[in-house]
């Protein structure tokens, strides 16, 4: 049994089995040490838990500023030095925003790769299972056991010549200054290695908001697992979670629908946007971890919440693959670099995010 950070699931039996993907942990020979603590039901990128405490991010820790989310506690483990690695879930960013937020690495790989049975779903459209940890190598290792794949050695592709398209639709707007800062100095650093940088138009992702405008799948699909649940045991629940969730309760099947089309129209579009490019490069979240302080407001937390959100939501809406890696200074505030293609690119994005991964930290 799993309480998915919430308290309604306290009375729940325990588990007769471990989830696919930590029984392959297991057999791999890692280690379990224990449960990580995340945002309630992972429906947010924020990180805030009231039930069990919100995980402060590495980034002076002391003000205390938010851990991203969902996989909030998976990240701050890996930071510490807890763990070597941690196992994320990644429905619209919640394995590379607590990456980003806390200086590490997070990888989202094609969804049907690792299989999700044992999971509580937040969106069965959208979820995926990730690693977290501190190097691209290790995300990769990761990855090959979750989907069961034999773990061969990354080979890192040489900077010269990657032909990377920085999208200027949607994913450049109202970024931070630390942000803006940071992923312009990593774009020219790859660039003065040989890298091909091109900023494109990318009209797809113009689409992603008009989907999600009532709370797209997450609303929907969580509802529809939720819905029994919350009538009995909605008291316990985080409010501003029940919220989301309760926003699909007003879906119909004809909504569904045809936010199913869309997405298929959405996914054959963008890759033939992408095709002509080794990968996508974009700030893996808009802002830097906001302080905890901040949010008690809820038109704060859900702007922040929102934008936290937004890049990351665009790889998922297109059924992509991405991982976030680190591009900040040392002393810098956490700062993600994210690299992102189509479906079934994920070692190619792991081999080219290896070759990049010194080179912007400079």
């Amino acid at each position: 049994m799993t309480r998915a950070g919430s308290r309604a699931l306290e009375d729940s039996a325990p588990a007769e089995a471990d989830a696919p993907v930590v029984a392959r942990l297991r057999r791999a020979g890692f280690v379990v040490i224990g449960r990580t603590n995340m945002t309630e039901f992972a429906y947010s990128g924020i990180g805030i838990n009231p039930h069990f405490g919100t995980p402060r991010s590495v980034w002076q820790r002391s003000v205390g500023h938010v851990p991203g989310g969902s996989s909030s506690g998976a990240a701050v483990s890996v930071a510490d030095g807890m763990a070597h690695g941690a196992l994320g879930t990644d429905t619209g960013g919640s394995c590379r925003i607590p990456a980003a937020y806390n200086g590490i690495v997070g990888f989202k790989p094609t969804q049907r790769r690792v299989p999700l049975d044992g999971g509580v779903p937040l969106s069965f459209t959208l979820d995926s299972f990730g690693p977290l940890a501190r190097t691209v190598a290790c995300c990769a290792v990761l990855d090959a056991v979750l989907a069961g794949e034999p773990v061969v050695p990354l080979q890192p592709r040489p900077i010269k010549g990657m032909r990377l398209a920085v999208p200027t639709t949607v994913a450049l707007d109202q970024l931070d200054d630390e942000v803006a800062r940071a992923f312009e100095r990593a774009l020219e650093l790859l660039s003065r290695q040989g890298a091909l940088i091109e900023r494109i138009a990318v009209p797809e992702f113009l689409d992603v908001g008009v989907m999600n405008a009532n709370g797209g799948f997450a609303a929907a699909e969580s509802y529809a697992w939720h819905r029994y649940l919350i009538s009995s045991k909605g008291d316990v629940y985080d409010p501003g979670v029940a919220i989301r969730i309760l926003r699909g309760e007003g879906f119909t099947a004809a909504d569904y629908i045809d936010l199913q089309n869309a997405r298929k129209s959405l996914i054959s579009r963008s890759s033939f946007t992408l095709a002509p490019y080794d990968a996508m490069v974009l700030p893996t979240t808009p802002n830097t971890p906001p302080r905890i302080a901040d949010l008690a407001d809820a038109k704060a937390f859900t702007k922040a919440n929102v934008l936290s959100l937004r890049n990351c939501t665009l790889i998922n809406m297109i059924d992509g693959c991405a991982i976030s890696i680190p591009c900040h200074r040392e002393g810098e505030v956490p700062v993600g670099f994210m690299v992102a293609g189509s479906a079934g690119a994920d070692r190619r994005i792991l081999e080219l995010a290896a070759g990049m991964e010194a080179a912007i930290r400079v």
